[in-house]
Protein backbone atom coordinates (compact mmCIF):
# COMPACT_ATOMS: atom_id res chain seq x y z
CA UNK A 1 0.00 0.00 0.00
CA UNK A 2 1.33 3.09 -0.90
CA UNK A 3 1.17 6.01 1.34
CA UNK A 4 2.74 9.53 1.69
CA UNK A 5 2.58 11.64 4.94
CA UNK A 6 3.64 15.51 4.74
CA UNK A 7 4.81 17.86 7.51
CA UNK A 8 6.21 20.70 8.42
CA UNK A 9 3.26 23.37 7.09
CA UNK A 10 2.16 26.18 9.65
CA UNK A 11 2.13 29.86 9.65
CA UNK A 12 4.99 32.10 8.94
CA UNK A 13 5.02 35.81 8.03
CA UNK A 14 6.05 37.08 5.05
CA UNK A 15 9.58 36.22 4.77
CA UNK A 16 9.92 34.12 6.92
CA UNK A 17 10.88 30.09 5.77
CA UNK A 18 9.69 26.74 6.49
CA UNK A 19 10.41 23.04 5.27
CA UNK A 20 8.07 20.95 4.49
CA UNK A 21 8.74 16.72 4.37
CA UNK A 22 7.33 13.97 2.59
CA UNK A 23 7.82 10.48 3.82
CA UNK A 24 6.32 7.81 1.02
CA UNK A 25 6.30 4.27 1.93
CA UNK A 26 5.16 1.39 -0.16
CA UNK A 27 6.30 3.02 -3.72
CA UNK A 28 9.78 4.66 -3.38
CA UNK A 29 12.68 5.75 -5.32
CA UNK A 30 10.56 7.26 -8.31
CA UNK A 31 9.97 11.27 -9.05
CA UNK A 32 8.74 12.75 -6.34
CA UNK A 33 6.47 16.62 -6.76
CA UNK A 34 5.23 19.28 -4.38
CA UNK A 35 2.01 21.11 -5.37
CA UNK A 36 -0.15 23.50 -4.17
CA UNK A 37 -3.22 24.47 -4.15
CA UNK A 38 -5.02 27.89 -2.78
CA UNK A 39 -8.64 28.28 -2.78
CA UNK A 40 -10.64 28.88 -5.40
CA UNK A 41 -7.40 28.21 -7.46
CA UNK A 42 -6.57 24.89 -9.49
CA UNK A 43 -3.86 22.40 -8.25
CA UNK A 44 -0.08 24.35 -9.45
CA UNK A 45 3.27 22.07 -9.59
CA UNK A 46 5.68 23.62 -7.26
CA UNK A 47 9.06 21.46 -7.88
CA UNK A 48 9.81 18.12 -8.94
CA UNK A 49 12.96 15.92 -8.60
CA UNK A 50 14.36 12.63 -10.49
CA UNK A 51 14.93 9.87 -8.16
CA UNK A 52 18.51 10.59 -7.84
CA UNK A 53 18.38 14.07 -6.63
CA UNK A 54 20.03 15.66 -9.90
CA UNK A 55 17.39 16.78 -11.61
CA UNK A 56 15.24 19.41 -10.41
CA UNK A 57 12.09 21.46 -11.70
CA UNK A 58 10.46 24.82 -10.39
CA UNK A 59 7.44 26.93 -11.08
CA UNK A 60 9.05 30.45 -11.67
CA UNK A 61 7.02 32.42 -8.74
CA UNK A 62 9.24 30.30 -6.79
CA UNK A 63 12.97 29.97 -8.75
CA UNK A 64 15.40 31.07 -6.34
CA UNK A 65 13.47 30.52 -3.12
CA UNK A 66 12.17 26.81 -2.80
CA UNK A 67 14.48 24.25 -2.86
CA UNK A 68 13.34 20.73 -3.04
CA UNK A 69 15.73 17.89 -2.14
CA UNK A 70 15.61 14.01 -1.23
CA UNK A 71 17.01 11.43 1.43
CA UNK A 72 16.27 7.91 -0.63
CA UNK A 73 17.51 6.40 2.24
CA UNK A 74 14.99 7.61 4.39
CA UNK A 75 12.28 7.76 1.71
CA UNK A 76 12.07 11.57 2.20
CA UNK A 77 11.65 14.34 0.08
CA UNK A 78 11.67 17.73 1.31
CA UNK A 79 10.89 21.30 0.46
CA UNK A 80 12.61 24.33 2.17
CA UNK A 81 10.72 27.40 1.27
CA UNK A 82 12.60 30.76 1.75
CA UNK A 83 11.22 33.97 2.00
CA UNK A 84 7.58 33.11 1.84
CA UNK A 85 5.15 35.41 0.27
CA UNK A 86 1.44 35.71 1.27
CA UNK A 87 1.02 34.57 -2.35
CA UNK A 88 2.42 31.33 -1.55
CA UNK A 89 -0.57 30.38 1.19
CA UNK A 90 -1.95 27.49 0.10
CA UNK A 91 -2.33 23.59 1.24
CA UNK A 92 0.52 21.83 0.13
CA UNK A 93 0.50 18.12 -1.50
CA UNK A 94 3.43 15.92 -2.11
CA UNK A 95 3.12 13.25 -4.70
CA UNK A 96 5.00 10.57 -6.79
CA UNK A 97 4.55 8.78 -10.15
CA UNK A 98 5.63 5.30 -11.76
CA UNK A 99 8.05 7.32 -13.66
CA UNK A 100 11.49 8.08 -13.42
CA UNK A 101 11.11 11.51 -15.19
CA UNK A 102 9.22 14.44 -13.60
CA UNK A 103 6.25 16.01 -14.79
CA UNK A 104 4.39 19.17 -14.23
CA UNK A 105 0.56 18.17 -14.31
CA UNK A 106 -1.18 16.83 -11.35
CA UNK A 107 -2.99 14.57 -13.60
CA UNK A 108 0.51 12.74 -14.52
CA UNK A 109 0.70 11.73 -10.10
CA UNK A 110 -0.55 8.17 -9.39
CA UNK A 111 -0.11 8.85 -5.56
CA UNK A 112 -1.07 11.75 -3.28
CA UNK A 113 -0.03 12.49 0.03
CA UNK A 114 -2.95 14.33 2.83
CA UNK A 115 -1.67 18.18 2.50
CA UNK A 116 -0.44 20.50 5.19
CA UNK A 117 -1.30 24.38 5.65
CA UNK A 118 1.37 26.86 4.70
CA UNK A 119 0.22 30.17 5.55
CA UNK A 120 2.27 33.58 4.99
CA UNK A 121 0.84 36.19 6.73
CA UNK A 122 1.44 39.05 9.51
Amino acid sequence: QVQLVESGGGLVQPGGSLRLSCTVSGFTHYAMGWFRQAPGKEREGVACINPGGGITYYLDSVKGRFTISRDNAKNTVYLQMNSLKPEDTAEYYCATRLDYNCAGYARDYDHWGQGTQVTASS
